[in-house]
């Protein structure tokens, strides 16, 4: 049985297990629990993660944003990230988290829910697709990190 519920103090400890193993999917760095811990204790502004439950650990959870504006100058949601556990996928976990996280945009009066995702993830696509989400292919997915970054921004205080 999956419980839904918005992140608590509590939960970061437990959480800090699943992004560690979010990073080792991803093939990416991955900074020691403390320092997860601790990020997850200090979540930025407007920043929530939906988590979801499975007896006593957090098996998945949707982190996400409200921004503004969008189309009709109407504030939504983003979705910076989805993940389930190994262990969890294919029972619809993820499905259940984007649908909490419809209904609470709905609730709070917000117009959409916006992601990015990778092209070449043919399954993921597949899960959004089946979602009836729309790929905005006319839309482009920039970053700016790094010594481009640091390049940009010491510009302005030139």
């Amino acid at each position: 049985m999956v419980t839904l519920r918005l992140l608590e103090g509590p939960d970061c400890d437990d959480l800090s297990l699943l992004f560690e193993e979010m990073q080792t999917h991803y093939t990416v760095f991955c900074p020691p629990r403390e320092t997860i811990v601790a990020n997850l204790r200090n979540l930025p502004a407007g920043t929530e993660v939906l988590v979801a439950t499975n007896v006593d650990r957090i098996v998945a959870f949707a982190a996400f944003s409200t921004v503004f504006p969008g189309p009709g100058l109407k504030p939504g949601f983003f979705l910076k990230e989805l993940f389930v556990s190994k262990s969890q996928r294919g029972v619809g976990i993820g499905k259940q988290l984007l649908q909490a996280l419809g209904a609470f945009c709905l609730e709070r009066g917000l117009g959409r829910v916006d992601w990015t995702a990778d092209r070449t993830d043919a399954p993921l696509l597949n899960f959004y697709d089946n979602l009836g989400a729309t790929r905005k292919e006319d839309k482009l997915f920039y970053r700016l990190d790094g010594h481009a970054l640091k390049e940009l921004a010491s510009e302005s205080v030139k």
